[in-house]
């Protein structure tokens, strides 16, 4: 059975940063990519960033280019999101996921093959 567990979320001030961790199990993803998308209250869910697990090739939405990053750690099979300089439209329920579709294509995914129960990230300003 496969799991992606979140973790990492929480309050914090506009300015900060949280790191968002994503576990992954129950598979290989070596030919799969895993990212994370986030939906905020009355919002459609957005693509936020993804990478390709053998290449590690990175992609993320313009919007938190240089202020969010994304990597993974092989030997944990978990992917991380570095989130700083948040700000308060950043604020949402982000949800790690893992498809077989490259990384580069994510931000036009209607569904994905695996996804988490997603964490509470919010912003005060």
């Amino acid at each position: 059975q496969v799991q992606l567990v979140e973790s990492g979320g929480g309050l914090v001030q506009t300015g900060g940063s949280l790191r968002l961790s994503c576990a992954a199990s129950g598979r290989t993803f070596s030919s799969y990519a895993m990212g994370w998308f986030r939906q905020a209250p009355g919002k459609e869910r957005e693509f936020v960033c993804a990478l390709d697990w053998s290449s590690g090739s990175a992609y993320c939405l313009s919007s938190v280019w240089g202020r969010f990053a994304i990597s993974k750690d092989n030997a944990k099979n978990t992917v991380y999101l570095q989130m700083n300089n948040l700000k308060p439209e950043d604020t949402a329920v982000y949800h790690c996921a893992a498809d077989r579709a490259s990384a580069a294509a994510w931000s036009t995914l209607k569904s994905v093959d695996y996804w988490g129960q997603g964490t509470q990230v919010t912003v005060s300003s």
